[in-house]
């Protein structure tokens, strides 16, 4: 083993003497007593003992046969659960392959049976017909009687409107499933027929709140007519072009003709001009007296006229319009104009506001501008047969074979304004 090794850490100074106070030199005695050692190795290394064993490693415990028996039978009976289950996947993996052919072949089988016979699939009803049930025309399908969607009270119109009931019958007819009929945009017929009902049924409350609140909303389109916003003429010496030109003469035209008839035969006595003054953007009201009459003429229509006017008015933005389509149309309240009266019918047939004239009317903006910047296909096109359908639809509600009651024109709602 090496010889251990000793770093001296004290330093060696002088020994002063203690009674003459000379310094003397430290002996090597001294200086080995002033030290300390640093070990810089154990004085005594371990010791490794080896490892001493003969022959393979001990065998892990085993559990008595009691438990090794049930271990057994658990796994035995888990297995049998586990093919159990899987034989029963199977068996329902199988039958539901088989109901899925079987709808398979009964939606082929109806298909067959619908190409043969030419009737639609997926509809609890096979065929729509009218009938007149105690004086009242009812849309059946089959046996069972059309029902208003939230009431569930049966759809009755009244005997002079057979072309409208059978235009309804045409409607469910077409339709290919019963959630079809969940659509608005499937069913307008449907929808505006059960708004001319509602109204008629919430007029019989005591308080009625469908009739005053419609009015009040078709009187604020008085205000922003299309028919009474006329395009602002072009600037004086502009040097420039500019997208105004002079004043349509359609629309002056749609104005005088629209304007003459209302203030002749519904409103008399009232003035309508124009609510866009040169190139103010708020609106000029009308002459005083004007909304009171046209208030009142609105609270005297009957519910299907009311029906048509609101649907004629949203699809236009016209009120004017919407009410001389209605008056024209109409076989309760509005009548002809007096001064066709005395014309022969084929003039009064041909100086007839119809739905094309109506839709021309409202139109004349959409109609410039597409001009001037050309149409967007599946926008204007579509909105535009999509006009001439609602406006019919109103047409059709109001009309009828001339028979009906009359619930008092142009005379009664002055008198009531």
């Amino acid at each position: 083993m090496a010889p251990t090794a000793r770093l001296c850490l004290l330093p060696l100074r002088p020994l002063a003497s203690s009674a003459s106070g000379a310094t003397t030199t430290p002996t090597i005695a001294t200086r080995l007593a002033l030290a300390r050692a640093l070990h810089t190795n154990p004085p005594q290394p371990a010791k490794v003992a080896p490892v001493y064993g003969t022959g393979p490693p001990p065998e892990p415990p085993q559990p008595s046969d009691e438990f090794a028996a049930e271990e057994r039978a658990a796994r035995v009976a888990r297995r049998r659960r586990q093919a159990e289950l899987l034989k029963r996947a199977g068996d329902i993996k199988g039958l539901r392959q088989q109901q899925q052919q079987q709808q398979k072949d009964a939606a082929g089988g109806a298909k067959g049976k619908a190409g043969e016979s030419g009737g639609l699939i997926r509809r609890f009803w096979k065929d729509v017909n009218v009938k007149e049930v105690d004086g009242a025309l009812e849309i059946h399908l089959d046996a069972r009687p059309l029902r208003h969607p939230t009431t569930k009270a049966i759809i009755r119109l009244p005997p002079t409107k057979p072309q409208l009931a059978h235009a309804l019958a045409v409607e469910w007819d077409s339709l290919v499933s019963a959630q079809q009929a969940t659509k608005q945009h499937l069913i307008p017929l449907s929808s505006l027929i059960c708004r001319a009902l509602d109204i008629s049924t919430d007029d019989t409350t005591p308080t009625p709140t469908i009739r005053p609140g419609l009015a009040t909303t078709l009187l604020r389109y008085l205000d922003t007519d299309s028919l009474l916003c006329f395009a602002p003429p072009p600037p004086p010496r502009a040097h420039h072009p500019t997208p105004h030109g002079p004043p349509d003469p359609r629309q002056e035209a749609a104005y005088a003709s629209t304007v003459s008839y209302l203030t002749a035969t519904l409103w008399p006595g009232i003035s309508l001009h124009p609510v866009l003054d040169g190139t103010s953007i708020f609106p000029r009201p009308q002459a005083r007296g004007a909304r009171e009459i046209v208030h009142g003429w609105l609270l005297s229509l009957s519910a299907f006229e009311l029906a048509a006017v609101e649907r004629t008015t949203l699809a236009g933005k016209s009120l004017l319009a919407a009410a001389r389509l209605v008056a024209e149309w109409s076989e309760e309240g509005a009548s002809r104009a007096a001064t066709d009266k005395g014309k022969p019918e084929k003039e009064v047939e041909e100086a007839r506001f119809g739905v094309e004239e109506a839709a021309q009317a409202v139109s004349l903006e959409v109609v410039w501008q597409t001009g001037r910047w050309g149409e967007v296909e599946d926008t204007h096109d579509v909105e535009k047969e999509d006009l001439r359908r609602q406006l019919g639809s109103a047409v059709l509600l109001v009309s009828g074979t001339g028979n009906g009651t009359g619930t008092g024109n142009g005379n009664g709602s002055s008198k009531s304004g």
